[in-house]
């Protein structure tokens, strides 16, 4: 019934919301039952035998590097080369005569182990037909994109498609992009007419994962006698389950983020995320970014150790700064890395603790960095990326319409508080409506830190212009 590939990135569009030919992990979706209670639904998915063709197992990315030249060890057709997602090769500066000339080398391997989000909200969607309208809620953080999505999938017009986005008990990424339950609710409710509901148990949620990339990593730094960073090299295997997912992004990510606040004077990176039998990895707080941070901050902690520097002094001297363009062309506005350390210190008492508790206590410190707000869409396109409408009637009540995702981040609340600051009304007196298609205008959803800076501005820009208009419909009733 839904043959149709779909991913929230437009090109690896890989998953099936039911498999049509070949599952490649534990928990793939085959099949979906409806029913008029739970009790029944559950006997009959039981009823129901599959026959399966056993094929070679891809588990780790060692077997993933290996494999994937066959149709029985190839774990995904997406893949153009063996079991590759996305292969990423950059290099800035002179990395190679740069660790040749330092003082000071280091080499390290690190694992990462892979982690799921586990919100106390598990994934849950219910579909009703009305007339010619689908009505979807879903506990998504992107009701942009799942209704593109719906729509592709379903084979109808956006026009007839509603999605609404109730307040959602946690997401961290986990929910940033379509699941098969959307897709199967949403047929069986335009089958049967019937509203139909479908709730994740937590072991599903496991199985539709999306957490945490596993990664194997690689590092060589390179520095002068001072401890000042020369070169960092990195080579990074991502584990990222069996479907792309943002994997293509991760495979960036795991490498481009890592230049800042710490700086160096040149650095390289490869990065190959792999397809495996195993439920896909996706977007998770601080998405691709915090595995080699990890790497990063104990090779710092290593330096500090081999050149007789204290690890807080260290990260000091190397600050990238701030307003400047770090070394692989990113753009670093404002930064408090030395105040926040030095701050710390204080709280701490670093000086005096660091290395003199019990066994089995310690201090310890690491930095770190993140976009606020990835300026690229998933989908290429020159539309906003957050808009804001303001609504203001007579009895001065102020409301604002936005396809903003509230996933617990008080991001209604940032909106409320902008549109009272702007139009000079009271908190109390302004009303949010966010997470609806049909009602609010497009936003791409809750991820990247991106809404306090776009949907945020939006909302300042919507505010002034409605400010400036009663501020000219007053000047000229009290000129006239």
């Amino acid at each position: 019934d839904l043959p149709e590939k779909y991913g929230v990135i437009p090109w690896t569009r890989d998953e099936q919301a039911l498999c049509t030919d070949k599952v490649r992990y534990v928990g793939d979706a085959i099949a979906a039952v409806a029913a008029v209670d739970e009790e029944t639904a559950v006997r009959a998915a039981r009823a129901i035998v599959v026959e399966y063709q056993d094929l070679v197992a891809v588990l780790d990315v060692e077997t993933a590097a290996r494999t994937g030249d066959t149709p029985e060890s190839k774990v995904n057709d997406a893949a153009r080369h063996g079991n590759i997602t996305k292969r990423v090769e950059l290099s800035f500066g002179d990395v190679t005569g740069n660790l040749a000339a330092s003082d000071v080398k280091l080499e390290a391997s690190f694992f990462f182990q892979g982690t799921t989000h586990a919100a106390i909200e598990p994934h849950c969607a219910l579909a009703t037909v009305e007339g010619d309208v689908l009505t979807v809620w879903s506990a998504t953080q992107v009701p942009h994109y799942l209704h593109r999505e719906l729509a592709a999938v379903l084979g109808m017009s956006p026009a007839r498609i509603r999605v609404i986005q109730p307040p959602v008990g946690g997401a961290f990424g986990g929910k940033s992009e379509p699941f098969d339950l959307e897709f199967v609710v949403a047929r069986l409710a335009l089958m049967t007419g019937r509203p139909v509901k479908c709730l994740y148990t937590r072991e599903e949620v496991f199985y539709a994962h999306r957490g945490r990339h596993p990664m194997h990593m690689r590092y060589a730094l390179g520095a002068d006698n001072t401890g000042h960073i020369k070169a960092v090299q990195a080579a990074i295997d991502i584990d990222g389950g069996a479907y792309a997912s943002f994997g293509m992004i991760t495979a960036f990510y795991a490498g481009q983020l890592l230049t800042g606040p710490v700086g160096f004077d040149s650095y390289a990176f490869t990065a190959t995320r792999y397809y495996t039998n195993k439920p896909a990895c996706g977007p998770k707080r601080g998405h691709g970014s915090v595995q080699p941070r990890f790497a990063l901050e104990v090779l710092l902690d290593m330096l500090a150790q081999r050149v007789g520097v204290d690890p807080m002094e260290l990260r000091k001297r190397n600050f990238a700064g701030e307003h400047v363009t770090l070394v692989n062309g990113q753009k670093l506005g404002s930064s408090g890395l030395v105040e926040c350390l030095d701050a710390v210190a204080r709280a701490s008492g670093w000086g005096a603790r660091r290395g003199k508790l019990p066994r089995g206590r310690g201090l310890g410190v690491a930095s770190s960095m993140y976009i606020s707000g990835t300026n690229y869409p998933v989908y290429p396109n020159d539309m906003p990326q957050s808009g804001v409408m303001v609504r203001l009637d007579r009895s001065g009540r102020v409301t604002v319409f936005s396809g903003t995702s509230d996933i617990g981040q008080g991001s209604d609340s940032m909106l409320a508080t902008v549109a009272a600051e702007e139009l000079g009304a009271r908190l109390g007196d302004v009303r949010v409506v966010t997470g609806d298609t049909d009602l609010t205008p497009v936003d791409l959803g809750a991820y990247s830190s991106r809404i306090t800076l776009m949907a945020g501005l939006a909302a300042q820009e919507a505010m002034r212009s409605l400010r400036h208009t009663v501020q000219r419909a007053v000047a000229q009733h009290w000129n006239r």
